[in-house]
Parts: structure tokens; sequence; C-alpha cells
């Protein structure tokens, strides 16, 4: 739990803060709200008067109005003017006057088995107390909040926690957010509601046996489910996973709630919900699932009428082309993924494209962040000489283009495959029997004339022509064993309302022209699975108008990779942080899901980052590492001002690796559906 900072709200008239008083359970139980399950109370130190605010948190939502207004005699409209430079003043002045955090309460079960309570103190995420002051920030509150109740201090981010490691545990005990917060039975990953059957599943058997009956109506539960799971009305998970996993992936492109839910099988077998009927709501401080008496009269959900319109693609011949070279206007001969990677050539290389749009947007009462980026980038703070527009956008391509490269290789146009399908006349009749199948609604032969096509696909020699181009285009490369990796690039992925993220296939360890062409077959085979006949097929996207390009790349050794998305998956409203999934080696384990990775929040507005989860690892990153990732992170939200097009606020999904040399090479970058 973190507190906000302020956005300028009106005060409700009753008012219970007390000034001075020390804090009891039932004073503390008196003025707290709730937040993500957990009873909470804000708190201003005024080190000027040695005294301390216990803030009534029904009338006071924002620490910050609370100073401006009831301390310091300033007015709403006042304070909004000066917003950005106020909060430096408060959150990040080494010698403020007023601290201000939050007390949670919380409990868990000391070692013989006995619920214990105890509170926890943080402060914001942006605030930027040295060690100094949170240790007498932690003595201040410690003396003044009743001694049967244990105090611990969360540090609010990698800043805090650095601060902190100088500083005994004796004299400041604490708890970092991961601990706190690493094993809690709920969690939320994709915010939504959904009325439909629960379908509870212990095993993968028995969701395999289950699997051709699912439909539209039925939420599935289950400890992890599979990515190629079909269409549905929610997801519930028993077992961790992270919000960057494929299935919330695809959970928020259906617009479906999900969550983790590791005592469902306790609640399942208590209730007799399998089976049964429900409403089922994920917020960010709430999960529900909630037994219906009768079965609803359900209509069918929208996306059954939702139609993706594809651009017309573009079958003539076409070169194989360098990534380097493309455009995102290329995308209707090359496919969306390798558009995008030649559209980040094109923006490191020439540095004209302005980076700055998303911190140009107002967000109230702020008329724009343009100095929060300034800040960020090196080039001011508050009360100092603003730059330029110009010098601004300057600065940000600058930056962008020292912090990350570009993979390079080489991408196969759509003419390729249709050159490929055209030397066979058993391909064609196949693919004809499929469209039949197809208009007919022929649920029952579709995946086996899905299977039989790939088959065939495998199978079917290239056409010499077609080896020539690729030879030509790409020759055997001298790097890393000789070792390439082969990606999909189709028009039916990366698409507003269609992300197909996990649907197509890509091969990570192709040597050879052998191997390389059998990958390149497996990949235009991908097309044709049943899986995504089925998901195109579902949103009205024919497969006449499908088309798969490729990209090939030499392999880049990792030591670190992942995938970070410009936004806070589950808090859509945050407009400050980026969220950032990684682990050792490559990043295909996390976009696999092989390995539970390390997750952090990085906030790209006012600076600092915090660690989430620290996954299938006991340690952490190094600091100078996290420092890194900072910059990434901020790289990833520079870079939505461009690929967003008309709206800014769309996040991107970006997958990344740090190579061996330590540089960041971003190998996919896509939007990332809300």
């Amino acid at each position: 739990m973190t507190a906000p900072l302020l956005t300028g709200a009106a005060e409700p008239a009753t008012d219970r803060t007390v000034v001075g008083e020390n804090l009891s359970l039932p004073l503390f139980r008196t003025l707290s709200g709730v937040l993500a399950g957990h009873p909470y109370l804000k708190v201003v130190v005024d080190r000027a008067e040695n005294t301390w605010h216990l803030l009534d948190t029904a009338a006071h939502p924002f620490h910050v109005n609370y100073v401006a207004t009831r301390i310091l005699g300033m007015d709403l409209t006042a304070l909004d003017a000066e917003l950005d430079a106020f909060n430096a003043s408060v959150y990040m002045d080494p010698g403020r006057r007023f601290l201000l955090g939050v007390l949670s309460l919380h409990t868990d079960e000391d070692a013989d088995g006995r619920e214990r309570t105890f509170l926890v103190m943080e402060t914001t995420e942006a605030d930027t107390m040295h060690g100094e002051l949170l240790s007498f920030f932690y003595e201040f509150v410690r003396a003044r909040v009743d001694g049967r109740l244990p105090l611990l201090l969360k540090p609010a981010n990698h800043g805090q926690e650095e601060e902190l490691a100088a500083i005994s545990e004796l004299s400041v005990p604490r708890i970092l957010s991961h601990e706190l917060f690493g094993s809690r039975a709920r969690t939320p990953l994709n915010p939504g509601e959904a009325t439909g059957r629960l379908r509870f599943f212990r095993t993968h058997d028995d969701y395999a046996a289950a699997e051709a009956g699912l439909g539209w109506a039925d939420i599935v539960a289950m400890p992890c489910l599979p990515d190629d799971v079909p269409r549905v009305a929610g997801f519930l998970n028993t077992a961790p996973i992270t919000p960057l996993s494929h299935t919330n992936v695809l959970a928020s492109g259906w617009g479906i709630p999900n969550a983790i839910v590791r005592d469902l099988e306790q609640l399942v077998e208590k209730d007799g919900l399998d089976g049964a009927w429900v409403r089922y709501r994920v917020r960010e401080d709430e999960i529900s699932l909630e037994r219906l008496d009768h079965e609803p009269a359900l209509r069918a959900p929208a996306w059954h009428q939702q139609r993706i319109r594809l651009e017309p693609p573009l079958l003539e011949e076409a070169p194989v082309l360098a990534l380097h070279r493309l455009r995102s206007t290329d995308r209707d001969r090359y496919g969306t993924k390798a558009a995008h990677l030649g559209e980040l050539h094109h923006v490191l290389d020439s540095r004209t494209a302005d980076l700055t749009a998303f911190y140009g947007r107002p967000r109230p009462p702020r008329a724009d962040l343009y100095g929060h980026l300034a800040a960020r980038l090196g080039l001011s703070a508050f009360h100092t000489a603003a730059p330029t527009e110009s010098e601004l956008r300057a600065r940000a391509a600058e930056f962008v283009a020292g912090a990350v490269s570009a993979p390079n290789g080489v991408a196969l146009p759509f003419a390729l495959q249709q050159r490929f399908l055209a030397s066979s006349t058993v391909l064609q009749q196949g693919i004809g029997k499929l469209k039949m199948a197809l208009e007919l609604d022929a649920t029952d032969v579709l995946d086996s004339l899905c299977l039989q096509l790939q088959h065939l696909i495998r199978q079917t020699p290239v056409p010499e022509s077609v080896i020539r181009q690729l030879s030509q285009a790409f020759p055997a490369p001298t790097g890393s064993g000789g070792r390439l990796v082969v990606r999909s690039s189709s028009n039916a992925e990366d698409l507003p309302g269609f992300s197909a993220a996990g649907v197509y296939d890509s091969v990570t360890t192709v040597h050879g022209t052998g191997e390389l062409l059998d990958a390149v077959r497996q990949v235009w085979a991908s097309l044709l699975s049943p899986r995504s006949v089925r998901l195109r097929h579902q949103v009205g996207i024919s497969l006449d108008d499908t088309y798969m390009g490729v990209i090939v790349q030499e392999y880049v050794p990792a030591s670190l990779g992942g995938v970070l998305v410009t936004c806070n998956p589950t808090r859509r409203e945050d407009f400050r942080n980026v969220y950032l999934n990684c682990s050792p080696g490559s990043p295909e384990q996390v976009v696999d899901g092989s390995v539970l990775p390390q997750q952090y929040l990085y906030n790209t507005v006012e600076g600092g980052g915090r660690t989430v989860a620290l996954g299938s690892w006991g340690d952490g990153l190094s600091a100078a590492t996290r420092a890194r990732l900072a910059d990434l992170s901020l790289t990833g939200r520079l870079l939505q001002s461009h690929f967003s097009a008309t709206d800014v606020d769309q996040p991107l999904d970006i997958e990344w690796l740090m190579t061996d040399r330590g540089d960041f090479r971003l190998v996919q970058i896509r939007p990332y559906a809300l």
C-alpha cells in the first residue's frame, strides 16, 4: 500500500483528526480507512512543532491538502497552482519540515501459530527520505504508538532500501514490500466483472478432459491456466503468476477479470462452487466470488459480435529487407512485429521523433508533466529555469538512443509465404477445405483440418527461388555459434482488440540453413494452428486476409531479460508507474512462464522504483542493475509517446534483454491492451 500524491480534492466537513495524542489501537480503528483489505491511517509529523497529526481518513484523503490548508493556511486554488513545487518541498527536500506517512494494520502467525497484529509504516513511493530522516521518522512514531503493537518500517522505494542498509535493524525494524505481500492469499491481476459458471480444475488433466466443452459463459479456475485457454468469461488462478503472463495478457486484451486466489479450493469445497453460477469481481482492493441461487439470463458477450478489420495485405513481390529499412507503414507487407522493429530503428537512428508527448498531456491540476520529465532527464528541477520544448525533445531522443538498441536482422514479406503456399497443389486444396469448414461453422472437423495443414506446411519443400532470396539477404552468421532466432510477424497480431500474444510460434535455437528453413515453415504453419484459426474466426478475421511475415535475427546471449509494460496493469488510473518483469538469462523464460520472474514498479514521473516480488529467486538485483532498469523503464515511457499514435496514454508491451556487455536490446514492441 502506498500513500497517493495529491490531486486537490475538496474535503468533507466532518473531521475527527487529532493532534499530539498517542496512538492506541481503538483510536487507530476510529480514524482509519481500508485499502487492499488492510486498515490504514495517514500521519503527518511536524518537525518544527515537534508534534504529529493523525488524519481522519474519511475527511483527509490527501496528506498534502491537509498540510497546505490546515497547517499552513493555504487555499486549494493556490496549492493547485504550485502543486509540483509543493510536493517537492514535502517529499524530496532533505531538510523538510513535514514527514508524511501511512500506518497500516496487518496480521500474521508467529512461530507457534498464534495470530500476531502489527503496524507497518511507510511513505509515498516518490519520497526521497535519507537514512537520518527515516530513523527520526520511525523513532518519533514508535515513541507515540502503543508499545504492545510491533511497528515495522517498510521502505517505499529502492532509494530508501539503500539508505536503510547502513542502519541497524535493531534500531529501525523493517519489512520489505515483497515480504509483506508476497504470500498474500488473494492478488488482483486484471480488473473486471463477470457472471458465469465456475469450472474448477485441480489438475491439467482434469482441464484437458473438459476443455472442448468450455464456452463463453464459463469462469475457468485452476492452479495455472494454460496459454491456449479458449475465450471465456473469466480466469482464476490458485498458484502465483504475474500480470505479464500470457494468460493475463489475454485477460487484459479480452477485458475479463483475472486474479490469484490461493484459498480457492477451500472456498469451492465449503460453498459447493464448482459448476455453480457466480458473480465474480476483481478490483484493486477487492476480489469477490458470490454464488447465485439461480441460473441468470445471460446475453452473449460483445466479443461475439466483435469484428476486427485488417488492412488489405500487399502480396506483390517484395524483397527480404533488413529490419532497419522498415517503417510502421510496412506492416501490410511484412507484418506488425517487423514493422514496429523497423520503426524503432528509425526512432533511434534519426532522433527526430517527439518522445515527450505523454508528459505534455494535462494531469489536473497540472497543466503538464514537463517539469518532471526535465528532472528525470537531468535537465532541471523545480524552481530552476525550465528547458525549452525543443531542448526537452532533443534530450529525450538522446536519452533513448543511448539507453537501448534495436535488434539487427531481416524480415521476410508475406509474398514469400504466398509463393510457398502457391507452389503446392495439395496445400491449396487443404486451405480450400479449411475455408469451407469455417464458412459452414463445421467446428467438429476444424482442428483436424488445421493439424493436417500444419503437417503439410512443415513437410512441403521450399521453392528454390525462396531459398535463394533468403540466403542472399541473410548469410550464415558467425557469432554465438551461428545460432539464429526466427519470430512470427503476422498482420493478425498486435492489433487493437486482438493482441494474439503467445498464439504464433517463435523458434530460438536455429543453426544452419536446413534448420532455418524448418523454422520458417514452423512459423508459417503456426498461422493455421487450431487455436489461432479459432481465435481469428471469433472476431471475424478472414483466413483470406491473414498472412505471416517472418523475422530472422542472430541470437544474442542475455544476462537478464524480460518484459515491461508502460502502465501499472493492476491499477489502470496510475499514470506514474511502469511494470517490469525479469529473470536471469533469456526473456523467453518470462514470456513462456517457465519461471516466476522478479517484478518491479518504476515511477517515471517523480522517479524511484520498488520491488514487488522476487519470483523464483531468493535475492533481488543489485542497486546498480536496478538503476539501469529505471532508465529502461523511462525509455519505455518515452517510446510510448511515439508508438501510441493518437492516444499517448495507450501503453506499450516491450520484450527486452540485457546483453553480456550490459547493453539493453528491445526485441519486440507492441501495444498493450487495457
